[in-house]
């Protein structure tokens, strides 16, 4: 290479690293702008964390503090109030209704499960609740019918609605029926294993095996 060559090449790269740092300076400062935003965005996001959890402890403490209470007056006053939003309320009176006995705690759990307001996995577990109780004043074949619903695959309670749809076909004399339903929760994958203990006292209760399971 010639020393013309070599003299046109470091002037290009010094043009090029000029020019480089000409551009630095003119929109550097975006760069140092959109990190510093990403540091703020990120240090948000972990406080909003932070304080989300710091919420859900408090409120969860003072459902334990509630429920402690010595006697159903005392629990039920403590809980009256509680919750600053329609989903801590909506958790708040299940927890009352089932610290109440008679109509007006099912009639409580019902409202609820057709509070349009609430998210659909709120009004599910109501419903839910409402449908277990023996105070609710269902005949058999409508507690069935008002369970299909929450049986749909991914609905989110489907393994207990299935086993309270289990106990409805006991109810109406469909043994057959209800076994092949114990049955078909046993062979799920995501069964506690309280529900397995039960589901599985139930079939021997009635007259299965628990081999079919």
């Amino acid at each position: 290479m010639s020393n013309s060559d070599t003299f046109i090449d470091e002037v290009t790269e010094e043009v090029r690293r000029d020019r480089l740092f000409a551009l630095m300076r003119r929109y550097g400062w975006i760069a140092v702008t959109a990190v510093v935003l990403l540091v703020a965005a990120a240090a948000w996001n972990e406080w909003q964390k932070a304080q989300s959890a710091a919420q859900a402890e408090a409120f969860g403490d003072t459902l334990i503090a509630a429920l402690d209470k010595p006697d159903a007056t005392a629990r039920a006053a403590a809980l009256d109030g509680v919750g600053d939003t329609p989903e801590k309320r909506a958790i708040v009176a299940m927890f009352a209704a089932d610290q109440a006995e008679g109509a007006a705690a099912a009639q409580a759990l019902e409202a609820l499960s057709q509070n349009a307001d609430l998210p659909q996995v709120y009004r599910d577990l109501a419903l839910l609740k409402f449908l277990m109780r023996d105070d609710a004043g269902l005949t058999a074949d409508v507690r069935l019918s008002r369970l299909e619903p929450l049986t749909i695959p991914g609905a989110p309670y489907r393994l207990l609605a299935l086993e309270q749809s289990a106990l409805a076909q006991v109810a109406l004399g469909e043994t057959d029926t209800a076994l092949t339903v114990l049955n078909g929760i046993l062979s799920e994958d995501r069964v506690s294993e309280g529900l397995r203990r039960r589901v599985s006292q139930l079939i021997v209760a009635l007259g299965g095996s628990l081999d079919a399971a």
